[in-house]
């Protein structure tokens, strides 16, 4: 298990190892200014972010982008799940839901601006107008494709709705969701570097646009390449919760790997092999 995971992690450096080696042999040969050499890029990187500006702006991006986040993954999910169980709700509602998906949010940063102010209100409203609609309408088509059987059988038995809620609409939804949640955390680090863009006086879309402004080429691909590791970072945290939380949809499509399938199938032979102890 640990060779095949060792095999695996060589497999996916590959690729950016080849890419920053070739950058390295012609970045040092160009004599660019706007392609600085590699090895005066990592140098600016470390100055800057090993650790001086960490606290002034790395901190406060993340903190907006996880709290534009949050917000939109409870406000998507409660309303898909709404929307998704109400035809009449979902039908009164698609105008509005359609119109407000095709706005671009950068396009409401003024508006942002007048209504919040130019401090971290108006940045989190302007993740949370980018994110909540992938959530929202995966939530929606994924509490729609559940089994009416399912539904049929828990309203005969007379299942609580919260419980039919927990136990069947949630878990059979739960990968639409999860996928909608995925898309929803790449759009969020796009929006989080375009509203600091605009009136801002920290986080890492500011620390680009005034390494830009200043010509301090270094500098700003080192806050590119430091979004680049942010993603990256999230991408990897978010895919090990999801097959954390999804295991059982995975084992129920047989899309676990071989080692936890054939333990899996080993521990259910021995529990049907186990001698049974009758009470004297």
């Amino acid at each position: 298990m640990t060779l095949r995971r060792l095999t695996l992690f060589a497999q996916h450096l590959v690729v950016p190892v080849v890419l920053l080696l070739a950058f390295g042999l012609w970045s040092a040969q160009a004599e660019d200014f706007f392609f600085p050499p590699l090895t005066e890029i990592v140098r600016v990187f470390a100055d800057n972010w090993l650790f001086d500006r960490v606290g002034s702006d790395l901190v406060p991006s993340v903190l907006r982008l996880l709290a534009g986040y949050a917000i939109s993954v409870v406000g998507g999910v409660t309303f898909g799940v709404l929307f998704g169980m109400s035809r009449i709700l979902r039908t009164a509602t698609d105008p509005v839901v359609q119109f407000l998906r095709a706005l671009p949010a950068p396009a409401l940063i003024p508006f942002a601006m007048l209504v919040f102010g130019t401090g971290n209100s108006s940045k989190v409203f302007i993740i949370v107008l980018g994110t909540m609609w992938p959530i929202l309408l995966n939530t929606l088509d994924g509490v729609r494709g559940v089994e009416e059987q399912q539904l049929d059988m828990a309203r005969s038995y007379r299942i609580p709705m919260t419980a039919r809620l927990a136990h069947i609409i949630l878990p059979a939804a739960s990968p639409r969701i999860f996928a909608g949640m995925r898309t929803s955390l790449g759009i969020g680090i796009i929006l989080m570097v375009v509203s600091e863009m605009v009136a801002s006086r920290n986080g890492i879309g500011y620390f680009v646009l005034q390494s830009q402004r200043s010509f301090e080429i270094p500098a700003m691909w080192g806050g590119v390449i430091l979004l680049g590791l942010l993603g990256l970072t999230l991408s990897w945290i978010f895919v090990r919760v999801e097959n954390r939380v999804l295991r059982w949809h995975r084992g129920a499509n047989g899309l676990l790997p071989e080692s936890d399938q054939s333990s899996k199938k080993a521990g259910s032979t021995a529990r049907k092999n186990a001698p049974e102890v009758n009470d004297a």
